[in-house]
Formats: structure tokens, C-alpha cells, sequence
């Protein structure tokens, strides 16, 4: 049962969008798990430090605060980062731990990952962590019922986790595009990744592969269509691997996997300082808390 917010999210006369970073390296995403053993991920090349700095830097140059979806995994190893993160007046939220889909755990397993997540987050950087993002977009229409309750009870605020869309790996294509309350007689909120509906479809055009597959013109016509035609608030969301051509190249996947993953990553920083300049962007909280 989906809950509809009736209270408008907060904005300025001029709509900010969230500006989100789901922080984890390039041998994390879901489409190498098929060749890439977690066991394998110390003894890999680590570019998710220099890379999310590069972001830091980016947002510092752009005067913007942005929310950062960090693993545990991440956090655990480079503390500093974490740190660096909330020194400079962005948001700390939560990724899980290692990337763990939702799909592919109990609940008691994932209630063990968001608190172990949550709680090595909260004692790196000393400040309460209010929001999730799954793996993968990985809650589904079957485990969002519990997934939701146990964030609820773990203490998380808000979630970003639904994406509106029908897609191969996740999604809810009924669930609303715009925040809701997942659970009856609770305040958590649900914030869905921004899709756009077209003749009664919802194209997705919150960021990630999207992004560098689409036009940027696409993009910004989307986004500002959403800000000034609907009134609402967009989320964006990348990784800090998408804006590293250099990264280490898998070989042995799928030519589907390849296309995602390798596409227009050289575009990608170009693409985003330009969207950063064509829109206002603030922190998940200050939108939607």
C-alpha cells in the first residue's frame, strides 16, 4: 500500500534537485558479480578514494552539497573520505555495506547489513545517518513490505531505493514517481528515483547509465520539464567510477554488461559540470526531511 505525501517537499522559489553519489568502486556494481568475488576486492585497484575527491573538488568549485550514498565497505577502509565528506557540509547517508542486493538477502540478513552500515557510518564521521539507498535499486515489489519495516526500525528516515520503472535488474512500475510513505501509521519516506512520464510510460532520467546514454539535451529537458511543469523535485544520481575512463577493464562480460558500464564514460564529468550549472541542487535531507 503506498501512502501519497500531501504535504509539497521543501523548496525555494526556485526548485533545488538532490544531487546524489552512491559511493562504491568500479569492481562493486551488481553486473560483476558474475566475475568478481567479494574475496577478490582487497587485492584489486582502488580508485573509489581519488575519484570521490575528484567529485568533492567538482562540488566545491560548483558551490554545491550533495548527498553521498557511502557502502560500509567503503567507509570502512577510508575513513578520512568519510570524514572529508561531512567536513565539507555534504550529507552522509547510507549504501548498505558491500553491496549486497536486497533480492538476494533474508531479512534477517539485511537487517543485519543496513545496521552494520548505518552504525560504522555514524562512528567514522560522528553524525546521524538518516537515509538508505539499495543496491541496485533492490527493493521490489516482493521484499519492499519488509524492507521497508526494517529500515523503519533501524532508524533510517528516508529511503531511496524504488525506482518507477520496468528494467531487467529492478524496479516498481506502479509505485509512485514522487515521495510517499511506504508504511501505514509510519514516517518513513520513500524518495523514488526521478523518472518522466511519456504517453503513460515512465522513462527513467535520474542519472547513472541513463544519463550517459541519453542526449544531454534530453536530460535537461526532462529534468526542467519535472521542476516547472510538475512542481516537483528531481533526484540525480552517478557513481564516482562513472567519471574514470581509466578504470581497469573487465573482459569476460556479456556485450550488454560492456555497454553499460563503458558507455560515454569519457562524457560523463563534461555532461555533469554542465548539469550542475543548468540546475539547482541541494542534500536528499534538505529537500525531503
Amino acid at each position: 500500500m503506498f501512502i501519497l505525501m500531501t504535504e509539497p517537499v521543501k523548496r525555494m522559489k526556485v526548485i533545488a534537485n538532490a544531487m546524489t553519489v552512491d559511493v562504491e568502486d568500479y569492481f562493486q556494481v551488481s553486473a560483476f558479480e558474475p566475475i568478481i568475488d567479494r574475496s577478490q576486492w582487497d587485492s584489486l585497484q582502488h580508485r573509489v578514494e581519488n575519484n570521490t575527491q575528484r567529485i568533492l573538488a567538482l562540488f566545491a568549485q560548483n558551490e554545491i552539497k550533495a548527498t553521498f550514498f557511502t557502502l560500509g565497505w567503503v567507509a570502512e577502509r577510508y575513513p578520512q573520505l568519510v570524514k572529508q565528506i561531512v567536513e565539507q557540509g555534504h550529507e552522509l547517508a547510507c549504501h548498505g555495506y558491500q553491496h549486497t542486493r536486497v533480492t538476494q538477502q533474508t531479512p534477517e540478513q539485511f537487517r543485519d547489513d543496513v545496521r552494520r552500515a548505518k552504525t560504522m557510518l555514524e562512528d567514522i564521521a560522528g553524525v546521524d545517518v538518516k537515509g538508505y539507498r539499495a543496491a541496485s535499486y533492490s527493493i521490489t515489489q516482493d521484499n519492499q513490505q519488509w524492507a521497508h519495516e526494517i529500515l523503519a526500525d533501524v532508524g533510517f528516515q528516508y529511503s531511496s531505493s524504488v525506482y518507477p520503472v520496468k528494467h531487467d535488474l529492478y524496479g516498481i512500475p506502479d509505485a509512485p514517481r514522487y515521495v510517499y510513505q511506504p508504511l501505514a501509521g509510519n514516517t518513513l519516506k520513500e524518495v523514488p528515483i526521478t523518472t518522466l512520464n511519456i504517453r503513460g510510460k515512465n522513462m527513467p532520467c535520474g542519472g547513472g547509465g541513463f544519463f550517459r546514454f541519453y542526449p544531454y539535451a534530453f536530460s535537461r529537458w526532462a529534468l526542467r520539464t519535472i521542476n516547472q511543469k510538475e512542481k516537483q523535485a528531481a533526484i540525480f544520481y552517478f557513481h564516482p567510477w562513472e567519471i574514470d575512463p581509466e578504470q581497469p577493464r573487465q573482459r569476460n562480460i556479456s556485450l550488454k554488461t560492456r555497454f553499460r558500464h563503458y558507455l560515454n564514460l569519457g562524457q560523463m564529468q563534461p555532461r555533469l559540470e554542465r548539469l550542475l550549472n543548468d540546475f539547482h541542487w541541494d542534500t536528499m535531507e534538505n529537500i525531503f526531511l
